[in-house]
């Protein structure tokens, strides 16, 4: 990297190096952003002392872990009761193992808290299957999920890490090109899909691992070369 730098401009985007000699680092509000827009929604929508099940993806990933921290902090602050933490691998099936299982312990499940949204519709399944009501649950703004919460009816919120952040490397490296100054730290907007904006950025025709933060929309081809229906 930093041999790099000495020869032209680098632009660093999405995760940090250990040196600041980039021209530009783009990134998101992050992790800490996402982790506690879904801790407070639970905070708000569930009763005290009600219980929550924590579903994580895997351990040590640095935007997960602090998405977890964040939330973390949120419960400890708060009168809700984080009864499980468990791992799922990102595996529809095992998710629906552990919600299933977790249901079976606690008697019920208050909320659900998820460190991504991968498999969301996948829980929100187990609950279903075990006869029980979806309670407010987190995701992300995956199309399957937001499809599942408008047609459901959920209770639920997505925080982003928005995709659309790979447009911005290439709009940076053209103004360079250019000889325009570019923020040396260029923060990006990390918005939150609610129950006041979901059809806005749900989009009908999508396939089911779209991301509604794509920055797709008013680009040449879309829907069609993002696997979309016109």
């Amino acid at each position: 990297m930093k041999e790099a730098c000495g020869k032209l401009p680098v632009i660093v985007f999405d995760r940090g190096v250990e040196t600041d000699c980039a021209v530009t680092f783009i990134n998101p509000i992050g992790g800490y952003g996402y982790g506690a827009v879904a801790a407070d929604f639970l905070v708000d929508e569930v009763k005290p002392k009600g219980k929550i099940l924590a579903l994580r993806i895997s351990p040590g990933v640095d935007v997960l872990e602090t998405r977890w921290s964040a939330a973390k902090l949120a419960f400890e602050k708060s009168e809700l009761d984080v009864v499980d933490v468990k791992f799922t691998d990102g595996d529809p099936a095992k998710t629906k193992s552990v919600v299933s299982d977790a249901i079976a312990r606690h008697g019920a499940i208050d909320g659900v808290w998820m460190d991504s949204g991968a498999t969301a519709v996948a829980a929100v399944e187990a609950f279903e299957d075990s006869g029980a009501d979806v309670p407010p649950i987190t995701g992300e703004d995956q199309q399957d999920f937001l499809e599942t919460w408008k047609d459901k009816k959920l209770t639920a919120i997505a925080p982003t890490y928005p995709t659309f952040q790979w447009r911005t490397p290439v709009i940076a490296a053209l103004r360079i090109l250019k000889g325009e100054q570019v923020p040396k730290e260029w923060k990006l907007p990390q918005p939150t899909v609610t129950e006041d904006n979901l059809d806005d950025y749900l989009q009908d025709g999508m396939p089911p691992l779209h991301y509604a933060m794509c920055g797709c929309q008013k680009l040449p081809g879309f829907p069609g070369a993002w696997g979309g229906k016109k």
